[in-house]
């Protein structure tokens, strides 16, 4: 079975399976150690990392070049989050897919938001044609690709978050998605509709209020992602440690 063959059938099990979400070559080591079955880039914590702000500024030879050497250096399958496509055009978000195909990812996210200062909505209609661009030219490539569409009306916490959000699902959807990303959702009502609004696997992301996995199971969840969370939490214990050797004026702590 191909890594995109694994990939797609994690989406289908009858339990939600946990993305782990990476920055760079050794937390992806890392999490496929511990036992991941799929892992994929944050873009906050990549961007992080590198010393960027989320929201495309990562070059995206840096995003390609660091995709391939985590491809080259695990045994699972592996995403990428791409935002927006790093570019404003169909053709040049295509170019870069094939790009990250070549690397050796089985599936991405694409964001119905234009990253920037104030992250903005694509036209649902508008972004329907991306997806449809994407998805036919896939078909005609011969590429197998999970094409993970994340919406973000409840990210973006607009008062009809719901309701946007399940206008959306039908018409990516009905675009040729693989699967619907939804963020920052949490209350369990929402994510049942959701859920029951599509045939598609949904995705939800660690946010404070998510429910337990338990939960998430009997609401019909088939993949969790960390987000930045790792990340986050594995710099912040770093930055205690480290005032604690400085305070100390003692190595041990290191050592322990």
């Amino acid at each position: 079975m191909s890594y995109y063959e694994t990939f797609s059938q994690l989406h289908r099990s009858s339990t939600p399976f946990l993305l782990g979400n990476c920055w760079d070559v050794n937390s992806a080591k890392v999490l496929e150690a511990a036992g991941y079955k799929a892992i994929g880039f944050s873009s906050h914590a990549l961007s992080t990392a590198h010393g960027f702000e989320d929201g495309e500024q990562l070059p995206f030879d840096l995003l390609l070049r660091m995709t391939q050497k985590v491809t080259e250096s695990i045994k699972v399958p592996f995403t990428v989050d791409m935002e927006g496509g790093y570019s404003r055009t169909i053709d040049g978000i295509l170019t870069n897919i094939d790009k990250l195909h070549d690397a050796g990812v089985v599936g991405i996210n694409l964001e119905d938001t234009i990253p920037g200062q104030n992250r903005e909505f694509q036209k649902t209609d508008d972004f329907k044609k991306i997806i449809s661009a994407v998805a036919n030219h896939l078909s005609r490539h011969n590429r197998d690709l999970f094409l993970n569409i994340r919406t973000d009306a409840f990210l973006l916490d607009i008062p009809i978050a719901l309701a946007e959000t399940l206008t959306r699902i039908k018409a990516y959807e009905n675009a040729g998605a693989s699967g619907i990303f939804v963020p920052c959702i949490t209350d369990r009502h929402d994510i049942e509709q959701v859920v029951n609004a599509t045939a598609l696997p949904i995705n939800v992301m660690c946010v404070p209020g998510l429910p337990e996995f338990e939960v998430l199971d009997l609401l019909g969840v088939k993949r969790i992602s960390m987000g930045p969370f790792l990340f986050n939490k594995v710099y912040t214990d770093a930055a205690t440690l480290a005032r604690k050797v400085s305070a100390e004026k003692n190595l041990s702590p290191l050592l322990s």
